[in-house]
């Protein structure tokens, strides 16, 4: 056979079927490897990923350290609670409509109208969204608690049908507690807590704080429960929970247990609270009662506060404000109706504390700081003023109270009786000095000077959150209150509607020409407390500390100490926001006129019977005038160890409506026993 005649055709089938085989096998050879490395090799990883698919990580909150009050006794503590929650992202999952069904199912067995369920379950800035925090102003990556303290039996029943409440869970849950020794209610001083919001774990993010540990918590908002948030809140635990295609919980993988938040001791006495918030209380009640000469009807007696000090340490014993408000509300959620009760104006606006934003004038309480003025500026314990009936500045007469008269006085009795006169005379006459009517906002001032020394027109530094400044009506912010209110004033003079008063027609005329001057009526007006100026009742005991003390100003504070999981005490330090620029013997002045006021003053009437040679008490009572309302009462008082304030809004005379209160709560922190039937002889300033 010749080479030519040989033909490798039939070669060509067998090698491409070799190199198939080839292929073939070395498929199967990787496909078997990969198999045995997966199930062998990394069994464990792929089991944990699997595992992981039917996983969810759950927060354990931390138990939210409790607030104590000085002597140990329990202000808010914790307790468990059983809760019906609802996941929204298993609802989510459900058809369209289904997850209504559900909702209205649930509402059916808690006993709720099926709409007020849905808005509790609705993110804040949803359509149709209650406003927060009746909406649900938390995490949407946590269960949503929508009732609080239900019963064994309801929650039995939402367990066993589950394939009717998916995505429903029963669980128990450590919520804020209220013991409240001795019915003591101290809301504003608490405050109230309510779920972090998305926001701030974004802020948590940026800041690069790990915000997954904080998806659960309850965030103080208000009170010591703010200012301390992150001392009481502690950190919480992480627990993996295995769970069904439903999303209900059939086991637990792994858990970090939750450190709970420190103890927060405050300076406030259980017992003197309740004592404080029963006269304040009981004094309004009292004031409603009284009929007004002036408006010919009853006193309104709105509201009210009272603040009780320690004047060594700048530690508040006590603090009430009127109205308060139940901080039990704000526990497991707050409803649209019970947050719309809380912000009512015809309830008061409860959620306000008068002690740090009640910004009232504060009438002859204010004398004192006119007097230590007045000795640094060329008048002293040797000056007599004539007590006359009124003082006439121009055109005007300015009254004593009442058109009393008592001659030629010093000052110790123009404190004592409160003579108004007396203090517009020298306001007078340093209002001159200062350039009287020039309108020059530079001018000195040395009352005004005074007002800011005794830390009046700015916040004391109080350790809780909202605290206001009140206000010092001097020559620079009547300047720029001219400037915001011109064009309102000027139109009210040209064109007044129908029924305006003939004192506004008047002052807008007055304002609208020249209404940023200072005139002679604003100084005589400041000297007394009235006019502009405002304060709050804690300036008020900040300031009445320091002539106690011998003229050191405190930042007050309610946190006394602080005491760690481990059971170390840290203890929270005074902290001195300056000294009075006043001497010694000018305190010691003062002090002396104040001791009258209670013996044979404006409040003797109302400290008839009372040991003041064993515990002297220094006070001055005030009277202020507030336009288109009945009169504020003040009574602003201290000893060598306590400053004790109170102020009712539209309520009368200080001694009238406080002064009685006062004294009972004097009994109470010297345990003095009231007299049987103590006898009053009025002297109503």
């Amino acid at each position: 056979m010749s080479f030519d005649s040989f033909n490798p055709a039939p070669l060509k089938p067998r090698l491409r079927l070799f190199v198939i085989q080839v292929l073939v096998f070395s498929l199967m050879f990787t496909l078997l490897a990969r198999l045995w490395y997966m199930q062998v090799m990394s069994s464990d990883d792929y089991s944990q990923a699997a595992t992981q698919n039917h996983t969810r990580e759950v927060l354990v909150p931390a138990p939210r350290g409790t607030i104590v009050d000085a002597a140990g006794r329990t202000l808010v503590g914790n307790r468990v609670s059983l809760v019906i929650t609802v996941d929204r992202s298993v609802l989510a999952k459900l058809p369209d409509g289904q997850q209504q069904v559900v909702l209205a199912r649930l509402a059916k067995v808690l006993g709720q109208k099926p709409k007020d369920l849905t808005a509790r379950t609705m993110l804040c800035g949803e359509p149709g969204a209650s406003k927060p925090p009746a909406c649900w102003n938390g995490t949407p990556y946590q269960p949503i608690p929508v009732a609080k303290d239900v019963s064994e039996q309801v929650a039995i029943e939402v367990m066993e049908r589950r394939e009717d409440f998916p995505g429903v869970a029963a669980e128990s849950q450590t919520l804020r507690a209220y013991p409240a020794p001795y019915k003591v209610n101290a809301a504003h001083i608490l405050g109230y807590l309510s779920p972090i919001t998305t926001s701030e774990l974004d802020e948590l993010d940026k800041a690069g704080q790990d915000s997954v540990p904080h998806r659960s918590d309850l965030v103080g908002r208000a009170g010591v429960e703010r200012t301390y948030d992150q001392l009481l809140r502690g950190t919480p635990g992480v627990k993996n929970v295995i769970v069904d295609a439903v999303g209900y919980t059939t086991g637990l993988k792994s858990q970090t247990a939750p450190v709970p938040g420190s103890t927060l001791m405050t300076s406030i006495d259980a017992r003197i609270q309740a004592s404080v918030e029963a006269q304040l209380r009981g004094a309004i009640m009292t004031a409603r009662k009284q009929y007004d000469k002036i408006t010919h009807r009853n006193y309104v007696a709105d509201s009210g506060a009272a603040v009780v000090m320690d004047t060594k340490t700048g530690q508040i014993v006590a603090m009430a404000s009127y109205p308060s408000y139940d901080p039990g509300v704000w526990v497991g959620g707050i409803s649209q109706r019970e947050l719309d009760a809380l912000y009512s104006t015809k309830a008061g606006t409860p959620l306000v504390s008068r002690a740090i934003q009640g910004q009232l004038a504060p009438g002859s309480t204010f004398k004192p700081i006119t007097t230590a003025a007045s000795f640094a500026n060329g008048y002293g314990p040797k000056t007599r003023l004539d007590c006359s009936s009124y003082f006439e500045v121009g055109d005007r007469r300015f009254k004593n109270y009442e058109s009393a008269s008592y001659g030629m006085i010093g000052f110790d009795q123009a404190l004592a009786i409160s003579c108004d006169t007396f203090f517009y005379r020298i306001a007078y006459a340093l209002w001159l000095k200062e350039g009287g009517n020039s309108g020059d906002i530079t001018a000195a001032d040395p009352m005004v000077q005074m007002a800011k020394s005794f830390g009046l027109g700015r916040p004391t530094g109080i350790d809780l959150p909202g605290e206001v400044s009140g206000r010092i009506a001097d020559r620079k912010w009547k300047k720029e209150y001219y400037d915001a209110q011109k064009d309102y004033y000027c139109k009210l003079a040209d064109n007044p509607p129908a029924g305006t008063s003939a004192f506004l027609k008047q002052f807008s005329r007055e304002f609208c020409e020249d209404g940023y001057r200072y005139r002679a009526g604003d100084a005589v007006n400041f000297a007394i407390g009235q006019g502009d100026t405002t304060v709050t009742p804690l300036q008020m005991a900040t300031a009445y500390s320091a002539l106690s003390n011998g003229g050191k100003l405190w930042e007050p504070r309610v946190a006394k100490a602080v005491i760690g999981p481990n059971g170390k005490v840290r203890p929270v330090p005074s902290k001195l926001a300056g000294r009075l620029p006043v001497p010694a013997s000018t305190l010691r002045y003062i002090d002396r006129s104040l001791k009258e006021t209670a013996k044979t003053g404006t409040a003797a009437w109302k400290f008839n019977g009372f040991p003041l040679d064993q515990v002297p008490v220094r006070v001055k009572t005030g009277t202020a005038e507030v336009y288109g309302k009945q009169t504020t009462s003040w009574m602003a008082s201290y000893t060598d160890r306590y400053a004790v304030v109170m102020m009712i809004s539209q309520a009368g005379t200080g001694s009238g409506a406080s002064g009685t209160a006062v004294r009972h709560i004097y009994e109470t922190l010297y345990n003095v026993k009231p007299p049987v039937a103590p006898t009053e002889k009025k002297v109503d300033r």
